[in-house]
């Protein structure tokens, strides 16, 4: 069956099936090959059936245990691996699967911690790399230290081993490298298409490739409906993937609200709440995730920058945006964003930054519409002093800023300024 299943042979299996007993042996054998094949509640059922009748079978913890583990159940294939490991404190799968399940439920110190027993008792004092699994595993557990030098040797021996380089390669922004190694895998678990999904996305987000987004989308959709993993977290991530690219903001939120309280600290998650948050109109709370993120990368990069400005604006914070720009160095992205600014802020009434921001573009760029821009804030200003809503020492700044342009209308509106400001005992130099 084993042979058959590596073969893909669903004909072969289906016979050999059929022609199992309730022998110890073919049940094993049976409770294998649903492991093999992901189904993993079929073969604890069959492995809990057969300690039922031998309990002394101390073998079959384990592999109940790693059932456990791979039904995301990290502290119950802990207690169930404990009656084993007290019997054989030095057996390598058994403490493995030990040191996987404190890593999954706490963190890879605490995993490399339960290896120790191992290197401990080990006779040439060299056990990690004696040991494909433990070699592959110590990587993990240190967030991908020496990656690029364990893992490659080991892609046709540990099957995780591929995965994880190419979430290595994902963590340092080489989408390509991760896509080389991805395209030709077939997923058959949902951490194969979620990974697969990713990859994509990124590829796509890289290269501006609407094709390999779609097929992110699609992939995120394919394991976020599925009847598996509709209610698991990963699959409500899914789900708010794939509206994401969709540019479904308002659906991603139904499902990122769902699972907002596992991840307050997670920089990722606050990524894409706040923006998704932004770009549904929530602007308060889009901006209190936008700030919670702590990577410094993620918080020089524009698009981090752009949403986080237009929630200042949108929030009547615009002095804010304004120092997010003062504090950037003159580059492309420092003229979009005071481009943003300057547009985002007229549209909200907010004309002394407004103001501030055209007449920087303006001696950055003779464009007309920065003028005509900057002519509106003034004016608006001017407005809203007569309103009583703006105070009236921005006046001065303003007449400054004016005159900065070399445009003929400069005159006429300082003289405008100037007579209002003077029937009004405003002082103005």
């Amino acid at each position: 069956m084993s042979s058959a299943h590596k073969r893909n042979d669903e004909s072969a299996m289906m016979i050999h099936h059929q022609a199992l007993s309730e022998s110890k042996e073919d049940q094993l054998c049976l409770a294998a090959l649903q492991y093999l094949r992901s189904h993993f509640q079929e073969a604890t059922d069959i492995y809990k059936r057969m300690l039922v009748e031998d309990r002394d079978d101390l073998a079959l913890n384990v592999y109940i245990a790693l059932c456990y583990y791979k039904l995301d159940y990290y502290d119950v294939a802990l207690e169930i691996l404990q009656a084993y490991i007290t019997k054989y404190p030095h057996s390598i799968v058994a403490v493995n699967l030990k040191a996987c399940s404190h890593y999954q439920l706490y963190n890879g110190k605490a995993a490399e911690a339960e290896l120790k027993v191992l290197q401990q008792a080990s006779s040439s004092g060299n056990i990690f790399q004696e040991h494909d699994l433990l070699q592959h595993n110590l990587v993990v557990f240190r967030n991908g230290e020496n990656a690029i030098q364990v893992l490659p040797p080991l892609l046709d021996i540990v099957p995780e081993a591929r995965l994880n380089l190419v979430i290595y390669h994902l963590r340092l922004g080489e989408a390509q490298e991760a896509y080389n190694l991805i395209k030709d895998l077939e997923p058959s678990m949902p951490r194969e298409y979620i990974l697969k999904g990713v990859v994509f996305a990124a590829l796509g987000q890289a290269t501006n490739s609407r094709d390999h987004l779609k097929l992110a989308q699609q992939l995120f959709q394919l394991v976020g409906a599925s009847a598996s993993e509709c209610d698991t977290i990963p699959g409500r991530q899914c789900m708010a993937s794939c509206f994401f690219l969709l540019r479904q903001f308002e659906d991603v939120l139904v499902y990122l609200k769902s699972i907002k309280a596992y991840f307050s600290s997670d920089d990722d998650f606050n990524w894409n709440y706040g923006i998704a948050c932004a770009a549904s109109g929530d602007y308060k709370e889009g901006k209190e995730a936008l700030l919670q993120i702590q990577n410094e990368k993620y918080r020089t990069e524009f698009c981090w920058m752009s949403w986080l400005s237009r929630c200042h604006i949108m929030s009547n914070e615009p002095n804010r945006a304004w120092e997010m720009y003062v504090r950037m160095d003159t580059s492309n992205e420092s003229f979009n964003l005071l481009h943003l600014i300057a547009n985002d802020c007229y549209k909200m009434g907010q004309f002394y930054y407004a103001c501030k921001a055209f007449d920087v573009l303006e001696r950055l760029d003779p464009d007309p519409e920065f003028w005509e821009g900057k002519r509106g804030a003034a004016v608006g200003i001017l407005q809203r002093c007569a309103a009583g809503k703006e105070s009236t020492d921005k006046l001065q700044e303003v007449v400054h800023l004016l005159r900065n342009s070399s445009n003929p209308q400069v005159d006429y509106i300082i003289t405008r300024i100037k007579k209002w400001a003077k029937d009004n005992r405003v002082k103005l130099d």
